[in-house]
């Protein structure tokens, strides 16, 4: 008898209907691989620019830059704990990416607000 974790169970739970559901036609998995391509590509603009509207490199760009970088970081370690490795792992590595240059992003947008705007 397999005994599943609850992070097993939790899992299952979220990932089995995206994983029917994707399996279902040709066209939901390719719905599922072109929304993982735009949110990356999203998320690499957006982390470039914020970056690059920063300016020079100096010691407080710096700071935040790297702080940017472990939010990144922090997020593709909770992917990898959260997302199953079974199955439809490139598509769920895909997604890991996005969502961490996205939450860069948005770190990264925050701190502009609030450090360059004022």
């Amino acid at each position: 008898m397999k005994i599943n974790s609850i992070t097993d169970t939790i899992t299952n739970a979220i990932f089995s209907p995206l994983k029917s559901w994707a399996e279902h036609s040709p066209g939901n998995w390719n719905i599922l691989i072109g929304s993982g391509f735009v949110l990356l590509v999203v998320g690499l603009i957006l982390t470039f620019v914020f970056i690059k509207k920063m300016g020079k490199a100096d010691e407080r760009t710096n700071q935040i830059a790297l702080k940017g970088s472990l939010c990144t970081l922090y997020v593709l370690i909770f992917c990898d704990l959260l997302f199953p490795k079974e199955y439809m792992w490139q598509i769920f590595f895909l997604f890991k990416y996005s969502i961490a240059f996205f939450a860069s992003a948005i770190y990264l947008a925050i701190r502009y607000k609030k450090d360059f705007l004022n």
